[in-house]
């Protein structure tokens, strides 16, 4: 059994996975634990960063900060998971990579044979976001879609 879990830095997804290395140690199971950085989700980000706070001569500077720190919270988690991982003995591995995140999330489901993925019900942002991600990856992914609230 492999199972993708999907970290996007928010408490959702690292509970998520959590839930997913607790399985995995149950079914003897492989992981990935999987993140992508959207630069149009941090190029959003700050232009609605900019409007609120009426400085959007800085709206590069605020789109490079929200980047260093989300590829910064992902890295510390992936650390920690990796560490709770290696404490159990589970055979897993952990990736980052940029690029439009369904897109992403599907190839990297698409070339490692998963049988389950694993995900938060809400991501960093907002609540919204669980819908906008399962909506673009549910209808290609073709096995079980385990949500953690």
């Amino acid at each position: 059994m492999k199972i993708l879990v999907l970290l996007d830095g928010s408490k959702w997804s690292y509970k998520a996975a959590i839930n997913a290395i607790e399985i995995a140690k149950k079914k003897d199971a492989e992981i990935t634990i999987f993140s992508v950085i959207d630069k149009d989700e941090t190029r959003a980000a700050a232009f609605y960063l900019c409007r609120q706070s009426n400085m959007c001569d800085l709206v590069n500077e605020h789109e490079d900060k929200i980047y260093r720190d989300l590829k910064k919270s992902i890295g510390e988690d992936l650390n920690e998971l990796t560490l709770n991982m290696n404490r159990m003995n589970l055979e897993g591995r952990s990736k980052i990579v940029e690029g439009r995140r369904d897109e992403e999330i599907l190839k990297e489901f698409e070339s490692g044979d998963y049988s389950l993925v694993v995900m938060g019900a809400f991501g960093k942002r907002s609540n919204i976001r669980v819908g906008t991600l399962f909506n673009g990856i549910s209808t290609a992914i073709n096995v079980p879609i385990l949500i953690i609230r």
